[in-house]
């Protein structure tokens, strides 16, 4: 029994005591007082429990409005992929051309980067560390 149930039994000794001590006559009255504290309790602990339930699903739809929306398709990979290595042809001859080996580097460096960035937009459990659990061995 909680706190509340304590207070809930003693409203209905209380009640009990009243109906013993005022006589019939007012039994209504004090089963519909103690009735109505009863629907309040009731109502309280309703309007708690929606509040967090509504509290968890708003939390919840932060959540998940926060997380990156990942389009994963093969189709989208593979065009990606595609459309780096065509223009990586021409960036490289211009970058190489124009600055030599130098060039040529950073030509590629940004080709890697975009693909990078790419692959961490679509799939971002690739570049999160792992974290090594109790039972698996690894050590600190």
């Amino acid at each position: 029994m909680d706190a509340r149930d304590t207070d809930l039994k003693k409203e209905l000794d209380a009640t009990l005591q009243a109906r013993r001590d005022l006589g019939e006559e007012y039994e209504s009255a004090l089963v519909d007082s103690f009735l109505e504290k009863v629907d309040q309790r009731i109502d309280g602990a309703v309007e708690r429990r929606v509040r967090r339930q509504l509290a968890e699903q708003q939390l919840a739809t932060a959540r998940d409005s926060r997380a990156p929306q990942a389009t994963d398709s093969w189709g989208e990979r593979f065009g990606f992929g595609i459309v780096s290595l065509v223009l990586a042809v021409p960036l490289s001859g211009i970058g190489g051309g124009v600055a030599g080996l130098s060039g040529l580097l950073v030509a590629w460096a940004g080709i890697v980067g975009v693909n990078v960035v790419q692959a961490a937009r679509t799939r971002p459990h690739l570049f999160r560390r792992r974290r090594p659990s109790q039972d698996d061995g690894w050590e600190d």
